[in-house]
């Protein structure tokens, strides 16, 4: 049986996966697994203070159980009062609240679209039972991965599953010209132990070539600043077909094993594109 990984602050600053979360477990001093007054705390160092949509300040509280009204259910408690449930000693929702002070805008519009389509019942009817809009967004905060890129081509070859062509033969373009940042907190709990298969949710966004040169800092803020504005549009989270996959064993850098060209010639991980398989 797994057990649950223990805190390990020095182990997290050396996973390339964690690199957006890095600035803020850099300023995590608690030996022992962060509690929530640890979450709350770096939350009130914020400045400017990180709000939600409707102007209220973010807290980190303790998570309710049992049957509850609309408005103390986890997303409504989130925008109508900048609340987020959060368990004690829990991966989750600990790497939840460390994607809230990495991300805080883009996780504020995630909310906000969120409440829109619980409220206003205009979410795309779809086999869910949230509807086309509530299924992005989830499947985007859970397991999405940003992706800034400078070249269209590069972008084309992602989305068309050109694996072997984008990760092996334009590698030096890959590595200087598009970026791959977690964004879901879910799969950040996958990272913490890393294996074959481990896929990611793209959400590809375009950006000039000097992004690249920008101080880990200045290219967060950036992104953040891009997926927020995205997010905010009513046209864009509409279907979970907007995502691509990204296997990220394959990104260059991110496993030893992909250092050898034969490693991105397994189909059962780097899996071939929807219409090569039609």
């Amino acid at each position: 049986m797994e057990t649950t990984p223990e805190w390990n602050k020095e182990e997290l600053l050396n996973l390339q996966s964690f690199a957006p979360l890095h600035p803020i477990i850099a300023h995590i001093e608690a030996e022992s697994f962060p509690a929530l007054e640890t979450c709350n705390g770096l939350l009130a160092a914020r400045r400017p203070a990180i709000t939600v949509q409707n102007g209220h300040a973010l807290r980190f509280v303790p998570q309710e159980y049992g049957k509850l009204p609309f408005e103390a259910q986890y997303e409504p408690r989130c925008y109508l009062k900048g609340e987020v449930p959060t368990r004690e000693d829990n991966w989750h929702d600990l790497l939840n609240a460390l994607v809230w002070l990495t991300f805080p805008k883009a996780k504020a519009a995630i909310n906000a679209r969120h409440f829109e389509a619980l409220t206003t019942g205009q979410d795309d009817t779809t086999h869910s039972q949230r509807g086309a809009v509530r299924d992005t967004n989830t499947l985007l905060d859970e397991s999405g991965v940003i992706v800034p890129y400078a070249h269209t081509e590069l972008a084309g070859l992602l989305r068309d599953f050109r694996w072997k062509e984008l990760f092996w033969e334009r590698r030096a373009e890959v590595q200087n010209g598009m970026g791959f940042y977690l964004f879901g907190h879910g799969l950040y709990e996958k990272a913490l132990r890393p294996y074959t298969g481990m896929t990611g949710q793209g959400l590809l966004l375009p950006v000039e070539p000097a992004f690249f040169t920008w101080s880990l800092p200045q290219r967060l803020a950036h992104l953040d600043d891009l997926l927020a504005q995205y997010l905010y549009a009513p046209q864009h989270c509409r279907s979970t077909r907007e995502l691509t996959p990204v296997p990220l064993l394959g990104v260059p850098g991110w496993s030893a094993e992909n250092e050898e060209a034969a490693y991105y010639d397994d189909t059962r991980y780097f899996r071939k594109g929807r219409n090569d398989r039609a």
